[in-house]
């Protein structure tokens, strides 16, 4: 219950088809399914892709990729799951308004936080009907509740016509940490004969490989539009990709005239979004002096040029902290991403140093002794927890920000003020007076997230 609200509840619509209606024998087959994939070898995947057909053709596909994610238990906490629709004509995505998915194992809650910050996005919004019959996500679901168990949330999405660019600003918006594990559900080609098949999914599975969404073709993979979006993201976040199995129905459980492929790949995040953004350090802090020094001259921030590093041209979320004499001078930033990082920069470099209401704007006499750093900031993710000794709890310090709501209330503190705040009951207490709210502030309402962040910098002005 929520309130007086009567629980939503998704049934499933498919079990006894695609799998097992009996909970003891569908325990019973995901239990051989994943002994007979190869064994898991860290580190845990960011992400899958997976086939969705009845478990006696596309079973042993999946099962190698659920294999490698049964060592991210106790550590995923919300799977974000995205399939395409074959029931309901679609624009866009659908997210789903029910509180709870069931399955014969039982039910799986679903996040409303993440579901609400998607429904913000263009091209998002709740329609239960594509999610009501669709079997490409369900199918997924007893696979999860066995390698994950049963207490991570659901964010699942059923995805119609849609550029791989609105797919991949959904992704990006609730990218999240280790917690978060994206699972594409896709089949490959469609009711050829077993040599052909084989030849259009070796060909289908080297664009994937390659993170080449636009390589594939509309009839090569029934989950096209949301596999475009993931490759979209990996290759920009610098994401490793494996194969782990490619097969189609004529190779497990069907005959060889009419055949449908399955694939099964792991992505692997890496540290080179945080190199490539290190790596364009001078650059970031340049284009910060750059518009102090333009609104100096001329009011405003400086333009953002345009030839720039491709990771500049992504969307990003930074803060710039100005500091003069080891005292706070100027902060402001953007908590999620919503335009390219260059032009983040440029324009909340210019209003840490023109705009904060905290201070005076700033004068050309400052200048000197003045330190700048820019803080490029990992999207947020919605936390769980049953009070403020859990959320304490939960919280690492030096590397966590956190963002708390409440109401209209509504805060933020960067990582780097662990430094001053070692204490996390201490951080949480400032942050709490920082949104406006008494110290021992709580209740049913209260909200945190929590992000990570790049620091460049501190450098004064030479």
């Amino acid at each position: 219950m929520r309130g007086t609200e009567v629980t939503a509840i998704r049934p499933p619509a498919v079990a006894g088809q695609f799998y097992p209606a009996d909970p003891s024998e569908l325990s019973r087959q995901l239990v051989a399914l994943l002994a007979a994939a190869p064994a898991a070898h860290p580190p845990a995947p960011k992400a899958i892709i997976v086939p969705h057909a009845g478990w006696a053709y596309s079973g042993p596909i999946a099962a190698t990729a659920y294999a490698q994610v049964a060592p991210a238990r106790g550590t995923v906490r919300r799977v974000v799951l995205l399939g395409p629709s074959h029931r309901v004509a679609l624009r866009g995505l659908a997210l789903s308004g029910a509180d709870l998915w069931t399955t014969p194992l039982g039910p799986v809650a679903l996040d409303r936080d993440g579901t609400q910050r998607l429904a913000a996005l263009p091209g998002l919004g709740l329609f239960e009907p594509a999610h009501a019959q669709e079997h490409a996500l369900e199918v997924q679901l007893p696979f999860l509740q066995t390698v994950l168990g049963p207490d991570f949330l659901l964010l699942p999405l059923v995805v119609g016509e849609a550029p791989a660019e609105t797919v991949a600003a959904a992704l990006d918006t609730v990218w999240g940490g280790a917690e978060t594990l994206i699972v594409i559900s896709t089949d490959l080609s469609h009711y050829l004969d077993y040599q052909s098949c084989n030849r259009q999914d070796q060909s289908t599975a080297a664009a994937i490989e390659r993170l080449d969404g636009d390589g594939i073709a509309g009839d090569a993979a029934c989950g096209h539009n949301p596999l475009a979006g993931l490759l979209l993201t990996a290759k920009r976040r610098g994401l490793r990709i494996e194969r782990l199995d490619l097969r189609n129905s004529g190779d497990t459980a069907g005959p060889r005239d009419r055949v449908v492929g399955y694939g099964a790949w792991a992505l692997y995040e890496t540290d080179d979004d945080a190199q490539a953004i290190r790596s364009l350090g001078p650059t970031l802090l340049d284009l910060a002096w750059t518009s102090i020094r333009h609104g100096l001259a001329h009011g405003k921030p400086a333009p953002v040029p345009a030839e720039r590093a491709d990771r500049l041209s992504h969307p990003g979320a930074a803060f710039v902290t100005l500091t003069r004499g080891g005292q706070l001078r100027g902060c402001i930033g953007s908590p999620l991403a919503w335009r390219s990082l260059a032009e983040d920069i440029v324009d909340n470099a210019f209003k840490a140093a023109f705009s904060d209401p905290r201070f005076p704007p700033l004068a050309e006499s400052e200048l000197d002794g003045l330190a700048l750093s820019v803080s490029v900031l990992t999207p947020p993710v919605a936390m769980r927890f049953a009070d403020e000794a859990d959320l304490l709890g939960q919280l690492r310090p030096r590397r966590d920000g956190l963002i708390i709501e409440d109401g209209a209330r509504r805060a933020l503190f960067l990582p780097a003020v662990w430094e001053q705040l070692p204490d996390p009951r201490s951080f949480l207490a400032h942050l709490k007076q920082k949104a406006g709210l008494k110290i021992g502030h709580w209740s049913a309402t209260f909200r945190a997230s929590r992000f990570e962040a790049i620091e460049i910098g501190k450098n004064a002005r030479g």
